[in-house]
């Protein structure tokens, strides 16, 4: 097995008193000193640093849009410039591939796309596409939390303006800034992509501000649950379509039913009688009852003994915002909203509430 690759910043990290592990064949800050727990409570409270270098960035000519329509249930060509959009890849079942982000820019288009998926992507856009151009020597920052707008104000006024999904280019000391109003955890926020040379002067100007502290995956993770935001190959996946996971919203009006450009990707008929009849599954809300977490792959029943398996949890953790256990699951689409479910954790039943998403209110800018 290969060893994970550093980030642009990993020295930094070390000196911040990171503990690593391996994620996507990165080796990613877990935690810092103060420990996960901390770090998620900081940045609800505050504004938090996380370095999510190991996305994928890739350019798109602008004459590509209606070629990367094509690819995606989005509405790309008529996406403004200075905008940014929420999309999936899916295949010809309807599932989803893998979840991006889409920027219109003056003279292309920017993808930010999953660390795991990142080699895939790119050989799925150059199938199909010209002029698929992969983002080397630049790292990816995200600022997030309640003050994060006031901290990086301080270091460009023109970020206060910006409104959630917007997306800028702004001149930071020689260097490009590539600007977004987005995140991953729920609270207001910036992803900033910057060269190599100068990540490590943005990080450390940042980390220098009262309000602003080095925030983890571990955190990160406990962040976009309380949120009710899905991740790739647990919440999301290739059998998986994007109404089952209650992301139907990202279906443009456009390319549904009726929409000015209709269907036109992999798996849109499946998508379209989904919209229509209703998918298999549902992804839902839990809150298991007690202390004791329902993780990832748990298996889902109806009744404590006997009864039928109906799902299975795909993320599950302990909310440090909520105080307690919170998972997401895939189930039957059949079941009703109410019934108690049973997650069987080391051979025991225990009981879980189904409960509406997000567990945490979100504070995005509008």
């Amino acid at each position: 097995m290969a060893e994970p690759a550093p980030l642009y910043l990993a020295d930094l990290h070390t000196a911040l008193g990171a503990k690593f592990v391996p994620f996507a064949g990165y080796a990613m800050p877990v935690h810092y000193r103060t420990g996960v727990m901390a770090e998620h409570l900081w940045c609800r409270e505050q504004a938090g640093l996380f370095d999510v270098s190991h996305m994928g960035q890739v350019l798109l000519p602008a004459d590509q849009a209606a070629g990367l329509e094509r690819l995606v249930p989005v509405d790309v060509i008529d996406l403004p410039v200075g905008r940014q959009r929420y999309g999936v890849f899916t295949n010809d079942r309807g599932g989803v591939l893998d979840d991006l982000m889409i920027a219109r820019r003056a003279g292309d288009l920017l993808l930010v796309v999953n660390a795991a998926c990142t080699a895939g992507d790119i050989a799925h856009l150059a199938r199909h596409l010209t002029g698929v151009a992969p983002v080397s020597h630049r790292a990816l920052l995200a600022l997030q939390g309640p003050l994060a707008e006031r901290a990086l104000a301080r270091l460009l006024p023109d970020v206060a303006g910006m409104r959630f999904m917007d997306a800028a280019v702004m001149p930071w000391t020689g260097d490009e800034l590539w600007i977004a109003r987005s995140g991953y955890t729920g609270e207001d926020g910036f992803e900033i992509s910057v060269h190599t040379t100068g990540a490590r002067g943005l990080a450390q100007v940042l980390l220098d501000m009262d309000e602003v502290a080095p925030i983890g995956l571990g955190a990160r993770d406990s962040l976009r649950l309380e949120a009710g935001l899905p991740l790739y190959g647990h919440d999301l996946g290739p059998d998986i379509t994007p109404i089952e996971a209650g992301l139907g919203w990202a279906i443009s009006r456009a390319r549904r039913t009726g929409g000015a450009r209709a269907g036109g990707y992999p798996g849109a008929g499946v998508l379209q009688a989904q919209a229509v009849r209703g998918a298999p599954r549902r992804r839902v809300g839990l809150r298991p009852q007690g202390r004791v977490p329902m993780r990832a792959g748990v298996p889902l029943f109806d009744a404590v003994a006997g009864g039928a398996r109906i799902g299975h949890v795909t993320s599950g953790g302990f909310g440090p915002s909520v105080g307690g256990p919170i998972s997401m699951g895939l189930i039957r689409a059949d079941i009703p909203t109410d019934a108690p479910l049973y997650g069987e954790v080391r051979g025991k039943r225990l009981p879980a509430a189904q409960t509406p998403l997000p567990f945490q209110p979100q504070n995005c800018k509008r």
